[in-house]
């Protein structure tokens, strides 16, 4: 599986400032239980 870098994601969010926001907001929802959009287990350990 290919790892997705900063510059990957910069295509889609073009200011590193949002899409740390976007980043630590998706992380609080995956903390709190909402589901995953990618395979767990499909990623190395």
């Amino acid at each position: 599986m290919a790892r997705i870098t900063v510059d990957d994601c910069l295509e889609f969010i073009p200011n590193r400032f949002e899409l740390t926001l976007a980043e630590s907001y998706r992380a609080r929802q995956i903390s709190i239980g909402n589901t995953a959009l990618v395979d767990e287990n499909n990623d190395k350990p």
